[in-house]
C-alpha cells in the first residue's frame, strides 16, 4: 500500500520526485491477523459460545508490540485497510480469511497527539456501527442517558462534528440513537413528546424489565440491561455499556451479521505500570466485546495474563487470557502476543527504492541504499530519517553521498526515551556501554542499590533477549549505537565527564563479574574481557584488573576472536594507551590462528616498540612474537626473544625456556633438549618437549607415552589447548609406528579440538591423517599433500611445511619409490636451508635406506646415535611396506 509522504513532499522543490509511503513486507504479520480472525470466527459459531458469558476465557486479542519505528503504526493502518478493501492490501498479502459475517474495522489511535480519550474510544465504535443502517436500542438508549447526564447542554452532534467524527463516520448515529428513544417510549405507551426526554423513558423501561412486561420483549433478551440504566452514568458505567453493544451484535440477523475488528494503536500513551486508569476501562470493553476481534499495537507486550496485576485491572492471568501468557501453555494455540522485528537487508533497499522515484526508477543510488540499509539495522525510522537527510542535502546544491548517511540520528533518541522514566533512562545509557547484561549488571553499571529501573527496561521492545549469552540481554544494536554517538539533546543528556563515570562504573562491574565467575568458565571470561577491553580503550581507562583477565586468556590456548570492534569513525587509531596496546596483543594472538605469521611478527613488534604495555605484559608480547619468528624460520631472532623472557623471571619464563629447548631441537642438538626438559616441569610442559624430542629419534612409543603423559597433565590443569595439543601429537607419532590405533587417537584428538582455534595443530591432525595411510593405494596422498602445502604457506608455519614433506618422504619409502623419495628429500633442503631442521632430509634418507647428503651445517646430535636412530626409522617403513 502507498501513500503520500506530504513531509518529504514539501522536502524538495524537484516535482519529478515521486515521493510515496510505501509498505515493505510485514508477511508474516498478516498471516498472524488471519489465523487469528478464523481461529475467532469458529469459536463464535460453536455451539456453547455465549456473549454474555462473562467467566469464559478471553482469547479475541492479537497483540503487536516492538521497538518506537519499527512500523507498528504503519502495519495497523495497512491492516485496517486490507480488511476494509481488497484492492488496498499489499500485493505481497494473501487473501484475508472468510467468515460469516461482514468484517468491520475500525481503528483507534490512541497517541496523546491524537487526544483519544474513553468517551471518543467508545463513541467512535458506536459510530463505524452505524453502517448496519439500524438502531442498536439497548446501548443507544443507556449512551443517550449518559450523554445527557455528563454533558448537559451539548449535543452529541455538535460534539462529533467539532471533534471531527462526524465526518468520519457520517451523521447517522445521533438519528439511530433518537429512533431507538422513540421506538422504546412509543413500545411502553409513552406520549411523543415524552419521548425525547431519555430520563423518564429509562425509569419506565426499567421497571418494564423488572415486570417482564410484553412489550420490551424485545430488550428484556439482555439480562443486564435494567442494572446498567439504573447505574450512576458515569465513565466507569460507560465502559460496561460495551456489553450492551456486544449483545446487540449478537443479536443481528444472520444476513446482516458483523465482525467487527477493532484496532488499537500506540497502546504505550494508555498509561504506564502504576497509573492504570485507561487501560482498565479499555480491557473492559474488550472483555465485555467477545464477539469483536481486537488488534493492539504498541511498544511493549500486554501483561493481562500476569497475575501480580491481580487488582490494578479487572482480569488478569493465564486462565484469563490464555493467548497473551508467555510462554503459551499446551492447548492454549498459538501465543497471541507477536514481536514485530527488523526489516531484512533486501526489504530495506526495496523499501529506499521505491521511497524515491523519477519516472519509475529509483532516485536513491545503490551504493547509498546500501550505507542506509547497513546503519538502519533494519529499523524503519532511520530509513525514513535518512531519506529526509538525502533531500536536505539536496537543498544545499550539493549530491549526496555515501558517507553522508554513515551517521547516527539524534531523532531516535527521543523516539526512544519518550516513554521511560528518568532511572529507566539513567540505565539505558549506562546499558548502552555493554555489548551484553543481565539485570544485576544493568543496576550495578548505573550505580544503582536498587534493581526496579533495570527490570522494567529490560522488558522494553528495544532490548532484545539471547538465553545462550553469558548475560541475556541487549540492546538494538542502531538504538545502542546512536545512543553512543549521536548529539543527544534530551534535558537529561550526559556530559563527556558523566559517560566517563559511567564507563568506569562499567568496567568495575564486569571485572567484580569476572572475579566471582567460577574457575574455568571460559565464556565468561572472554565475554568480560572483550567489554573489559572495549571500555577501557574507548575512555582511556587504566587496566586493572583486564591484566589477570589477559593472563587467564592466554594461559587456555583456546584463542577465542576477542578485539572488540575499532572506534566509530574510521581505521583503528594508533596504539596511545595501555589498553589499546594490550587490546592489539589480544587480537593478534587471536587472529595469528588466521594470519600470515609475518603479520603476527609486525603486530607484536608494533606492541613491543610502544612501550605502553607493563613488564609482564610486554613479556607476552615478546615470546609470541619469538614463537611466530620460529614458525618463520628465523630461529635466531626466536632465540633472542625467548633469552630475554626467561631471564625476566616472569610468568612466561617456563615457557620461554621450554622454547629456547624447542629451538635446540630445531638445530638437531638433542641431548642439550632432553637435559632441559627435566628443569622444566609442567610450566614448561616438560612432557611435550620430550615427546618432541623421542620422535625425531623414531621411537615412537616412548614418543607417545611422553604425549599422553602431557596431555593427562594439561587435563588436570584443565588447560584445554594444551590438552588437545598433546593428544595430537600422540596421534601423529603412532600414525607411524601403528596406524590402526593412531585412527583412535585421531577420533579423540579431533574431539578436543572441537571449539579451539588453534590453526598449527590442526594442520598437525590432518597431516597424521596422511601419514596413517601412507602407502596405502588410493589413498590420494599426492593431491592431500598439494592442499596442505598451500595451507601451510599462506599460514607462514615453516615446521608443518616441513613436517608434510617428511610425511611424503614416508609414504614413497614404504612404496620403495627412491625417486621420488629423493625428490621429497630436494624439498625439504629447500626449505630448511640455515642449521634448523637440517637433519629433516636426514630422516627421509634414513627411512627410503638412501645415503643421507652431505650437511651443511654439521651433523645431527642423536640421543642415541646415529645408526641407532637410523634403524628406527627404515624399520617404520619397512614394517608398513609389510
Amino acid at each position: 500500500m502507498g501513500g503520500r509522504d506530504l513531509r518529504a513532499l514539501f522536502g524538495s522543490n524537484d516535482r519529478g520526485i515521486q515521493v510515496e509511503e510505501h509498505f515493505t513486507n510485514r508477511q508474516e504479520q498478516w498471516a498472524a491477523v488471519t489465523a487469528a480472525l478464523a481461529a475467532h470466527a469458529r469459536a463464535l459459531a460453536a455451539p456453547g459460545f455465549d456473549v454474555e458469558d462473562l467467566e469464559a476465557p478471553r482469547d479475541n486479542v492479537l497483540v503487536f508490540h516492538g521497538i518506537g519505528g519499527i512500523g507498528k503504526s504503519t502495519l495497523s493502518r495497512t491492516v485496517e485497510a486490507a480488511l476494509a478493501h481488497a484492492e488496498h492490501r499489499p500485493a505481497q498479502w494473501g487473501e484475508p480469511v472468510r467468515v460469516n459475517a461482514r468484517v468491520l474495522p475500525v481503528r483507534i489511535d490512541l497517541a496523546r497527539s491524537a487526544g483519544t480519550d474513553f468517551e471518543r474510544v467508545i463513541l467512535t465504535i458506536r459510530l463505524a456501527l452505524a453502517e448496519l443502517g439500524r438502531p442498536l436500542p439497548a446501548f443507544d438508549l443507556a449512551l443517550r442517558r449518559y450523554w445527557e447526564q455528563v454533558h448537559p447542554g451539548e449535543p452529541l452532534e455538535e460534539f462529533l462534528r467539532r471533534g471531527g467524527l462526524g465526518r468520519r463516520f457520517g451523521k447517522a448515529v445521533p438519528e439511530q440513537m433518537q429512533s431507538a428513544l422513540n421506538d422504546v417510549a412509543q413500545a411502553l405507551l409513552l406520549p411523543g413528546t415524552v419521548g425525547a426526554v431519555v430520563g423518564q423513558v429509562s425509569s419506565i423501561l426499567i421497571r418494564a424489565l423488572r415486570d417482564h412486561r410484553a412489550a420490551v420483549r424485545a430488550l428484556a433478551g439482555c439480562a443486564r440491561l435494567a442494572d446498567l440504566l439504573e447505574a450512576e452514568p458515569d465513565l466507569d458505567a460507560l465502559s460496561y455499556y460495551a456489553h450492551l453493544l456486544a449483545w446487540e451484535i449478537a443479536r443481528l440477523p444472520p444476513g446482516r451479521a458483523v465482525l467487527p475488528v477493532i484496532l488499537l494503536d500506540t497502546f504505550e500513551d494508555v498509561g504506564d505500570r502504576v497509573h492504570r486508569d485507561l487501560e482498565r476501562l479499555l480491557q473492559r470493553v474488550v472483555w465485555l466485546m467477545p464477539n469483536a476481534f481486537f488488534v493492539i499495537t504498541g511498544r511493549s507486550r500486554l501483561q493481562w495474563a500476569e497475575e501480580a496485576l491481580h487488582g490494578q485491572l479487572d482480569w488478569t492471568g493465564p486462565a484469563a487470557w490464555p493467548g497473551l501468557a508467555e510462554p503459551s501453555g499446551p492447548g492454549h494455540g498459538p501465543a497471541r502476543q507477536v514481536l514485530i522485528g527488523d526489516f531484512s537487508p533486501e526489504d530495506c533497499d526495496g523499501y529506499l527504492a521505491r521511497r524515491l522515484t523519477r519516472d519509475g526508477r529509483p532516485v536513491l543510488a545503490p551504493e547509498i541504499r546500501a550505507v542506509m540499509t547497513a546503519r538502519s539495522h533494519g529499523l524503519p525510522l532511520h530509513l525514513d530519517l535518512a531519506v529526509q537527510r538525502f533531500l536536505a542535502i539536496r537543498r544545499t546544491g550539493r549530491d549526496p553521498r555515501p558517507a553522508d548517511f554513515d551517521v547516527a540520528f539524534p531523532a531516535l533518541i527521543s523516539r526512544t526515551l519518550s516513554d521511560l522514566t528518568p532511572d529507566e533512562r539513567h540505565v539505558l545509557r549506562s546499558v548502552s556501554l555493554l555489548d551484553n547484561f543481565d539485570v544485576a549488571l544493568a543496576a550495578s553499571a548505573a550505580g544503582m542499590t536498587y534493581e526496579a529501573a533495570a527490570l522494567r527496561l529490560v522488558e522494553r521492545p528495544f532490548v532484545h533477549t539471547d538465553p545462550h549469552a553469558v548475560w541475556p540481554y541487549h540492546l538494538h544494536e542502531v538504538i545502542r549505537s546512536t545512543i553512543r554517538t549521536a548529539d543527544d539533546q534530551a534535558d537529561d543528556r550526559w556530559s563527556a565527564r558523566d559517560w566517563r563515570r559511567a564507563a568506569e562504573r562499567a568496567f568495575e562491574s564486569v571485572g567484580e563479574r569476572w572475579a566471582a565467575a567460577p574457575a574455568g568458565d571460559r565464556d565468561r571470561l572472554v565475554n568480560c574481557l572483550r567489554q573489559g577491553l572495549r571500555l577501557a580503550r574507548d575512555f582511556g581507562l587504566g587496566l586493572g584488573w583486564l591484566a589477570d583477565a589477559a593472563w587467564s586468556y592466554v594461559g587456555d590456548s583456546v584463542w577465542e576472536p576477542l578485539a572488540p570492534p575499532a572506534p566509530a569513525g574510521g581505521p583503528p587509531a594508533p596504539l596511545r594507551t595501555a589498553a589499546d596496546a594490550l587490546v592489539e596483543t589480544l587480537s593478534t594472538l587471536a587472529r595469528r590462528q588466521h594470519e600470515h605469521r609475518e603479520r603476527t611478527v609486525a603486530r607484536l613488534t608494533a606492541v613491543v616498540e610502544s612501550g605502553l604495555l607493563p613488564p609482564e605484559l610486554r613479556d607476552m608480547a615478546v615470546y609470541y612474537r619469538a614463537k611466530a619468528e620460529r614458525d618463520l624460520g628465523r630461529s635466531q631472532d626466536s632465540r633472542s626473544g625467548m633469552r630475554a623472557v626467561a631471564e625476566g623471571g616472569g610468568r612466561l619464563a617456563p615457557a620461554a625456556r621450554r622454547g629456547l629447548a624447542h629451538l635446540a631441537r630445531l638445530a638437531g642438538d638433542f641431548p642439550t633438549a632432553l637435559s632441559a626438559a627435566a628443569t622444566l616441569g609442567w610450566a614448561g610442559r616438560h612432557h611435550r618437549v620430550l615427546g618432541d624430542v623421542w620422535w625425531v629419534q623414531g621411537d615412537m612409543a616412548r614418543a607417545a607415552a611422553a604425549y599422553a603423559a602431557a596431555r593427562d597433565e594439561a587435563e588436570r590443569h584443565a588447560v584445554a589447548g594444551e590438552r588437545a595439543t598433546a593428544q595430537t601429537q600422540r596421534a601423529f607419532v603412532l600414525a607411524f609406528a601403528d596406524p590402526a590405533a593412531a585412527a583412535d587417537e585421531l577420533d579423540l584428538a579431533q574431539q578436543l579440538l572441537a571449539g579451539l582455534d588453534l590453526r598449527a595443530t590442526r594442520l598437525t591432525a590432518r597431516i597424521a591423517a596422511l601419514v596413517r595411510v601412507a602407502g596405502t593405494p588410493g589413498a590420494e596422498v599426492a593431491d592431500r599433500a598439494d592442499v596442505l602445502r598451500a595451507e601451510a604457506g599462506v599460514a607462514g608455519i615453516t615446521a608443518a611445511r616441513l613436517t608434510l614433506e617428511l610425511a611424503l618422504g614416508f609414504h614413497h619409502a614404504v612404496l620403495d619409490e627412491r625417486v621420488q623419495a629423493q625428490a621429497a628429500v630436494a624439498r625439504l633442503r629447500d626449505l630448511s636451508p640455515g642449521p634448523d631442521y637440517a637433519y629433516y632430509p636426514d630422516l627421509v634418507c634414513f627411512m627410503a635406506g638412501l645415503e643421507p647428503p652431505a650437511p651443511s651445517h654439521g651433523r645431527a646430535r642423536w640421543v642415541d646415535g646415529e645408526d641407532v636412530t637410523r634403524t628406527r626409522w627404515r624399520t617404520l617403513a619397512t614394517v608398513r611396506r609389510g
